[in-house]
């Protein structure tokens, strides 16, 4: 897509130096922020209301989004858990093809903008041909997701997953992780094509590397995924279920955080997922490392896998951003709400994350678009020159917005709003949201509502 560069003047902005009026933002033809002034507005300026830092969407399975709606039935076990949603998406994406993929990915892209993302970092680990072969291009499945990209517009980090194992005594994968697995020299492979998939994307499409978890990968293969793209993204999950927790303390002899900060030199390319079953010693730990805490509430909650200790890990300074993971809804402004709601509910208290020099929102809001950003590889979450131009409008006429200035704009965005009241979005300059929908809203949602009704008639 082009990019012809624009000016764009906002009543009101949140810039890399904090709140301020008639804000005038230069769009340079390449997407990146040219200059940020305040004045009168130019000739020539697109006139907003509010303009934010559009966040990046730090974790997501876009295939899963095909799935909502289809896993809140009780299964045949006398509880219900995360293990018994996971056989179900198992035997879900035997049934996805390429061309599937392809269209949920793009929908699943259109949603997160006009939900106010400016880019997303997609977890992917749907490879292989069910059964478990190799299309003829191993990164087959990666090419449908950067195609999709290419067609919505937003950011994309791309990161190849590695799985080898159906668990951490070595076992083979499961029926339902034969699409999943690769080798270390076929990961290679894999990573490399993929790579090749995001060239025609332009500068802001990265690469990264996402070893599935410490259950998939052995010791010395992990050791040979951080260092295979040393200054990319690198991302995991890590201590999300009781289960997982008890399974690696039982073959590595100590809980998965304490090993992997005493075996890895954990840092700010780090993005460590959900992390919802820590001591509160290991969070104080992970806060340390600079590495971001992959936070996903909505999906944390739906699958039961806990609640991140949010209040320890940012009084010791962590960092952390939000993911929509397995996308059974996908909004920007309800990830953050569940967010601080679960630890009211866990602490009973009010305005958890707040400080004594920014709100709630603000505080949220801050995180979500500085270290979604930091965990993507992206030069972006600011209002400021030479930042990639990810930016949102919100609706200051919206009824929620009506009177509010300062942060509690995003008080009331997170709060009380909804995404409806996002009515802009700039991906890397790209102008892909207007009037709260997407620029291709009819035909990308039209595309996958027959590849949905064709996978619902297989299934």
């Amino acid at each position: 897509m082009t990019i012809p560069g624009e000016t764009l003047w906002a009543k009101t902005a949140l810039t890399a130096q904090g709140w301020a009026d008639d804000v005038i933002v230069e769009i340079d033809t390449a997407g990146r922020i040219a200059s940020v002034a305040t004045g009168p507005a130019p000739a020539n300026a697109r006139q907003v209301g509010i303009l934010l830092p559009a966040p990046t969407n730090l974790h997501s399975h876009a295939f899963q989004r095909a799935m909502a709606g289809l896993t809140e039935a009780r299964g045949p076990d006398p509880q219900d858990s995360f293990w018994t949603w996971r056989r179900l998406m198992y035997q879900f994406l035997d049934h996805l093809t390429p061309d599937d993929i392809g269209a949920i990915t793009a929908f699943v892209q259109m949603e997160m903008l006009e939900a106010g993302y400016g880019a997303v970092c997609e977890f992917h680990y749907l490879h292989h041909q069910p059964g478990g072969a190799a299309y003829d291009d191993r990164a087959e499945m990666s090419a449908r997701v950067a195609s999709a990209a290419e067609d919505t517009g937003i950011g994309l980090t791309l990161l190849p997953v590695a799985y080898q194992f159906g668990g951490c005594d070595g076992r083979g994968l499961g029926p339902g992780q034969a699409r999943f697995g690769n080798e270390p020299h076929q990961y290679a492979q894999l990573l490399e094509g993929a790579g090749r998939a995001l060239a025609p994307l332009g500068p802001d499409a990265i690469l990264g590397v996402a070893p599935h978890s410490l259950r998939a990968v052995s010791r010395a293969h992990l050791a040979d995924l951080a260092q295979m793209l040393p200054a990319g993204p690198f991302h995991m999950h890590l201590a999300e279920q009781v289960a997982e927790v008890d399974e690696i303390k039982a073959h590595y002899g100590v809980r998965p955080v304490a090993w992997l900060l005493d075996n890895h030199a954990v840092d700010a390319r780090w993005c460590l997922i959900h992390l919802t079953q820590m001591e509160p010693a290991e969070t104080e730990a992970v806060a340390r490392t600079g590495a971001v805490a992959g936070l996903c509430p909505i999906t944390e909650a739906s699958l039961g896998d806990g609640i991140f200790d949010g209040l320890r890990h940012a009084a010791a300074g962590g960092r952390i951003g939000i993911g929509s993971d397995s996308n059974i809804r996908i909004t920007l402004c309800e990830e953050l709400r569940m967010l601080e709601y679960s630890q009211r509910l866990r602490d009973r208290g009010r305005a958890m994350f707040a400080s004594p020099d920014r709100s709630t929102g603000r505080v949220l809001f801050d995180a979500a678009a500085a270290h979604g950003a930091q965990a993507a590889g992206r030069d972006a979450g600011r209002i400021e020159a030479g930042a990639w131009a990810d930016l949102l409008e919100l609706d200051a006429t919206a009824i929620d917005m009506i009177g509010k200035t300062g942060d509690t704009i995003l008080d009331a965005f997170i709060f009380a709003g909804s995404d409806q009241i996002v009515r802009q979005v700039w991906s890397a300059g790209r102008h892909v949201v207007a009037d709260g929908r997407h620029r291709d809203h009819a035909r990308i949602t039209a595309r996958y509502g027959k590849v949905l009704g064709a996978i619902m008639g297989r299934i």
